[in-house]
């Protein structure tokens, strides 16, 4: 009776725990559907720090809007954030004020580090002076040192590097816990950091629990904080509290419009490593372009490694699913026939010839409709299935090249500043076409999707009038008009999105979207639903 009682004690806790998990996981998926709303809120309180930056002339105003304006960016995106800290630091300069120079450099600090850019983080940092700076400066200065050399040490994964460059981290933290102040945010993250690093497990629960029961916690260092528990949980074999954890950080990130995030990278890896592959394929596509959005050029590189093996997952699942519903099918329409064999017997032995050739037309009509529809289910997978493959081997390809060009220039790159050849380096970085890159892509783009739908062009133009028909620039395969509504038909519906891919504004995006479905004849409800509906050959 007790091992029954146990057994029933331990169903019930499960199932509660999987209750819970999912009550959290709906949450994030509301807050998901709700993200743009927040993004504009965020854009809106930027843009109201912007009109009073354009009122004021003071020095000492523009310096304290500059740093408000960075407040809002660093987060959010990284070259804005980068700009207004160094508009801080030029400010603070003219003030001739060395409190107000160290501040803003270290705000420079912190989005060169948020970018992947360590060698520059740490240049940055050692210029700062801490002769003027107060105690829970020096503390924060010291923190953000210590997460550079942590950061560089994760990325380089080489173990000739790695221990010098923890070693120098933790040096760091022991200096920024002899001057930050017992019991707050900063001295709690300092040591909940050391015990993180040095694998002291049982105090980094109590460091990273007492910050989350600070008053006036905000919603990026509750995100982290709650990050930085949940993995002392995975290690430590919880998993049920470093899940909801994680999802807890990453709800806390869309309502903040925080891109520069990891929390929902790391629930799209652990719901994968679960099972729960749509979730994760949406989590993965989500932190993708988050990173993508801010500029955070590691995390892509980091997101980029998994988020083709859960799509390739998926895609299999998928396949699965579509075998499991034909042999379903198969059994189903074996049984149909038996059914119709048995009814043919009773009804010839009961002469009731005009009810069962009734009952054997109203049943070929319903096979010839599951027919038609196993048919057209068929057809669709099929188109499907030959779409992902297509993007993932044009993912792949894409990548690979950027790849090798980025490990060239970074050897060149790497070579003349050995050499202290920094004339050249600067050459070599200015000789960047940015331009050309993305013209490249565009090509490499317009041919994969024109090989999936070579009658593109002209079934979008059958929705015109002649006269309003888009047309084709000389050189190139699609327009910009083009590309959008191709975007559209891979299934990319999200205008942000959009944007970033094709490099322009959302306000672009929908300019161009409304000024092509008001040319068209169809209606602009209808207008993309018929775009949709052109197939893949």
């Amino acid at each position: 009776m007790k091992l029954s009682v146990l057994i029933v004690f331990c169903l019930c806790l499960t199932l509660e725990t999987r209750a819970a998990t999912d009550s959290l996981l709906n949450e994030l998926n509301n807050a998901l559907a709700n993200k743009e709303q927040y993004v504009v809120k965020k854009q809106q309180g930027i843009d109201k720090l912007k009109n009073q930056l354009g009122r004021t002339a003071k020095p000492e105003d523009k310096y304290n809007l500059y740093q408000a304006l960075y407040d809002e960016y660093k987060t959010f995106q990284y070259d804005s954030a980068y700009n207004y800290a160094k508009q801080a630091d030029i400010a603070a300069v003219q003030l001739k004020n060395p409190a107000l120079i160290a501040s803003a450099k270290m705000k420079l600090g912190f989005s060169l580090i948020s970018a992947g850019m360590f060698k520059e983080t740490l240049e940055t940092l050692n210029g700062i002076s801490l002769n003027n700076l107060s105690d829970s400066t020096k503390a924060e200065y010291y923190f953000l040192k210590a997460r550079s050399y942590f950061d560089l040490s994760d990325f380089d994964h080489n173990n000739d590097y790695t221990w010098r460059y923890v070693q120098a981290g933790t040096q760091c933290i022991d200096s920024g816990l002899a001057v930050a102040n017992p019991g707050t945010y900063r001295f709690l993250a300092l040591h909940g950091l050391k015990d993180l690093r040095t694998g002291n497990f049982p105090a980094a629960v109590k460091d990273y629990t007492a910050i989350l029961s600070l008053p006036n916690l905000t919603a990026n260092q509750f995100a982290i904080s709650a990050c930085s528990l949940s993995y002392v949980y995975e290690t430590q074999g919880k998993k049920d509290e470093s899940v909801a954890l994680l999802i807890k950080a990453a709800i806390a990130d869309l309502q903040s419009a925080t891109k520069e995030t990891v929390a929902i990278y790391k629930l799209a890896d652990f719901l994968y490593k679960q099972g729960d592959l749509n979730n994760a394929f949406v989590y993965i596509k989500q932190a993708m372009d988050d990173a993508t959005y801010y500029g955070a050029r590691h995390r892509q590189v980091t997101i980029s490694s998994i988020m083709p093996i859960i799509e390739a997952k998926r895609i299999k699942t998928i396949e699965e699913q579509r075998r499991s519903l034909f042999i379903y099918s198969s059994i189903i329409t074996v049984l149909v026939f038996f059914v119709i064999a048995f009814a043919i017997i009773i009804f010839r032995q009961l002469k009731k010839l005009r009810i069962a050739d009734n009952i054997i037309k109203a049943t070929n009509i319903t096979l010839q409709e599951n027919n038609k529809s196993l048919e057209e289910l068929n057809k669709n997978l099929s188109v499907a299935n030959k779409i992902k493959n297509e993007y993932i081997g044009y993912y792949f390809n894409v990548n690979s090249i950027y790849i090798e060009k980025l490990e060239n220039f970074q050897k060149s790159l790497d070579k003349k500043l050995t050499s202290k050849r920094y004339e050249d380096a600067l050459v070599t970085v200015k000789s960047l076409n940015l331009e050309s890159e993305r013209q490249h892509l565009f090509d490499t783009f317009d041919k994969v999707f024109l090989r999936l739908f070579p009658n593109f062009i002209t079934k979008f133009n059958e929705l015109f009038k002649p006269e309003e028909e888009i047309a084709v620039p000389t050189g190139q395969l699609l327009s910009t008009e083009h590309r959008i509504f191709a975007l559209i038909r891979m299934g990319i519906h999200d205008n942000d999105r959009i944007a970033k891919l094709l490099g322009y504004s959302v306000n672009t995006i929908y300019a161009y979207k409304n000024r092509i479905k008001n040319k068209s004849f169809v209606s602009n409800d209808e207008f993309e639903s018929r775009i949709m509906e052109i197939e893949a050959v």
